[in-house]
């Protein structure tokens, strides 16, 4: 086999089109599982009663089965879900209705919201809880002291994991192929498809994956060195 390096730079191009669909897989499950995330780690820490051991159980099993695991239960069991309760109070809708790329937003979002919660919890947890104490002590609400002081700092603590979950949600996205989403990888298989040349199609891939990690690295970079301007009293 003799690598051809002028199809890598035509496999590249191809799968241009593939960098949105898995930027809104990354997004969507990112911005969904941070926001469960949030509520997991909330009734964590202050051990909701009746919800504390669903959330502990609900995090201790999605991380303890592979994403692929999640997105074909969600595929296979959420229409039966659907459809069995269509059948039984006569709705219109049916699963047939739910695009593909759906069945991965709401698997890799549950995945994501997993994770996370681990993430923001940790942060929540360095900050000090006296702060929390001080803040009630000026007649601040928990509700308030939360949004005001504990959750930008917890935020700033919990950045490069929150970069990490980030990078790591789009990697995992490539497994939305098997559910025959087209994102990134799947473009690659398709234009290797029509002459065999896989490695130098799944190389323009990876350059593509490449790129796009260093892009949010760096904008994690960015946030970090504003956020430590402000801690300095640097910009007003």
């Amino acid at each position: 086999m003799k690598l051809d390096p002028s199809f890598i730079w035509t496999a590249f191009v191809q799968i241009l089109s593939a960098i949105p669909t898995t930027l809104y897989i990354t997004v969507v499950s990112v911005l969904a599982g941070f926001v469960i995330g949030i509520v997991v780690a909330l009734i964590r820490i202050y051990r909701t009663p009746g919800l504390y051991p669903l959330a502990v159980g609900y995090v201790t099993f999605i991380r303890g089965t592979p994403m692929l695991t999640h997105l074909l239960l969600i595929y296979f069991g959420l229409p039966m879900i659907i459809d069995g309760l269509a059948v039984q109070f006569g709705w219109s809708f049916r699963s047939v209705s739910i695009p593909m790329i759906g069945f991965a937003y709401i698997a890799f979002s549950i995945t994501a919201g997993a994770y996370m919660s681990e993430v923001v919890r940790s942060g929540l947890l360095a900050v000090d809880r006296g702060q929390i104490e001080a803040a009630h002590s000026i007649g601040m609400s928990t509700p308030q002291a939360l949004r005001r002081i504990v959750f930008p700092q917890a935020l700033a603590a919990s950045l490069p994991n929150l970069s990490n979950s980030v990078i790591g949600m789009m990697h995992g996205s490539t497994l939305a192929f098997t559910v025959s989403v087209v994102d990134i990888n799947a473009q690659a298989q398709i234009v290797a498809s029509t002459n065999w040349k896989f490695f130098e199609a799944y190389l323009a891939a990876a350059l593509i994956f490449w790129g796009l990690t260093f892009l949010i690295e760096r904008a994690t970079a960015l946030i970090e060195k504003r956020i430590n301007l402000y801690n300095r009293g640097g910009v007003a």
